[in-house]
């Protein structure tokens, strides 16, 4: 039997989280500079953020399914197999990423009329998603490059590498939005020209991690040709978890349709808000992330119980962390939100929605945790069906009728109902072991086909 990774669960999260802490502070200093530029600047921005979340479900594809193929190989022992998996990363990023682009710089028009932009920031939004685009295929080589570093137990080294990508986009953002000297900045569009020279940066130094500690050494071939055979688990585990995203995305979106039916103020209340509550969620996300790797590991070397004490353990400290971590958010939102804004009316709604959000949060730890866990044993389809209903039914049409009936407040609502139930879904699913059939499964193929 194949010994037990003895890598602890936290010393993966803490890198993680630093990683998705550096992510968020990035976000939210873009989001500082629009709103000193104007509420519609700001409205923008969290527009174009969503509207890239939802790109970024094609990414996810790879992220997930590689994630949990190089863990499992890995955790069998079938180190070449996990090298193979890597490099086919890199093709499939290339068509992904350009897939992406496509969509940005011909889309762009369709996409705002969907969500139902205020009519006052169409052009800057399309100006700034055109400028986005390019972006988006060093987006996708870094975000599946990392991936598979965190396979390797490289968590450390992939937040090194993180640090210097996002510390480049904060620098180049504050000096090609703000200006320098009689230079006055190309405002939100610099935002863009910085997301590209960073993600650049960043491509150059996942590189270098990848020659030097996993003696990987891509050919020029490896950046476009697909093999099937390599795609095909990745795919087999990264689909379902991709469409539990895109049919989640789809759903908020048209939630931020209705908020945008509520005027620019509506928008700008969503966007601080949300973008607080990443804050929030971002240790859950870390544990979530890391149970996902760890359990990958633990299910090809079959050790079930100690996956199970695994996830067990990540929920408590989800719970604990994110229940102090959004109480207070709804105690400091007063001080918080008039760092973005000095519009009364828009400090009091966030701090309503705050409020709602301790619920929210709650609900949300099961999601981010047990589904990753769920995956990581081969259980990928319960996750999608469980949970189709409640996004499309409670998010999507939900948030647009209770936002008919009680503005945003009814909106944020919906969020609530839709996290709780879903939550309670995967945990249910969890404690039962209804995943044990399907990890056993996972772990006789692998052992099958060493």
């Amino acid at each position: 039997m194949t010994p037990a990774p003895r890598t602890r669960l936290n010393a993966i999260a803490a890198p993680i989280f630093g990683e998705f802490l550096l992510g968020m502070s990035v976000a939210m200093v873009g989001l500082y500079l629009a709103s000193h530029t104007s509420d519609a600047a700001a409205g923008t921005f969290g527009l174009t953020q969503q509207v890239l979340e939802t790109l970024f479900v094609l990414f996810r594809v790879l992220a997930i399914g590689l994630g949990i193929v190089v863990t499992q190989t890995l955790g069998s022992g079938r180190l070449a197999e996990a090298h193979q998996t890597a490099y086919m990363a890199l093709a499939s990023s290339t068509w992904a990423g350009l897939m992406a682009a496509a969509w940005l710089v011909w889309g762009s028009g369709l996409t705002l009329d969907w969500l139902n932009a205020p009519a006052e920031i169409v052009p800057l939004a399309t100006t700034f998603m055109l400028l986005l685009a390019p972006a988006m295929l060093l987006e996708v080589y870094n975000i599946s490059m990392a991936s598979v570093l965190r396979a390797h137990l490289f968590a450390r080294e992939s937040l090194w590498i993180m640090v210097a990508m996002y510390g480049a986009h904060v620098l180049l953002a504050v000096v090609f939005m703000r200006g320098w000297g009689d230079w006055a900045g190309w405002g939100l569009n610099g935002y863009a020209v910085a997301f590209l020279l960073s993600r650049a940066l960043g491509l150059a130094l996942h590189l270098g991690f990848w020659h030097r500690r996993m003696d990987l050494h891509p050919k020029a071939h490896h950046w476009w040709a697909l093999p099937m055979r390599v795609l095909g688990p990745v795919l087999r585990i990264g689909l379902p978890g991709a469409a539990l995203e895109l049919i989640y995305r789809l759903a908020f979106m048209v939630s931020l349709a209705a908020t945008a039916g509520l005027g620019v103020a509506a928008l700008a209340t969503h966007s601080y808000t949300l973008q607080i509550l990443k804050y929030v969620l971002l240790i859950s996300m870390a544990i979530g992330w890391a149970c996902e790797i760890m359990v990958g590991r633990l299910v090809g070397a079959r050790r079930f119980r100690q996956a199970d004490d695994l996830v067990r353990k990540g929920v408590r400290n989800g719970m604990l962390a994110s229940g102090a971590c959004v109480l207070i958010a709804a105690l400091a939102a007063p001080w918080v939100v008039r760092g973005f804004t000095q519009d009364p009316a828009i400090v009091q709604a966030a701090q309503t929605l705050l409020w709602l959000s301790v619920a929210l949060e709650l609900g949300r730890v099961f999601n981010l945790i047990v589904i990753g866990a769920l995956r990581a044993t081969g259980d990928v389809h319960f996750p999608v069906w469980a949970s189709a209903a409640s996004i499309v039914f409670i998010l999507g049409l939900g948030s647009w009728l209770m936002g008919r009936w009680w503005g945003l407040n009814g909106i944020w609502l919906a969020y609530v109902l839709d996290e709780c139930w879903r939550g309670y879904l995967m945990w249910r699913r969890w404690q039962r072991r209804g995943w044990l059939p399907y990890a056993s499964q996972t772990a006789r193929g692998l052992r099958l086909e060493r």
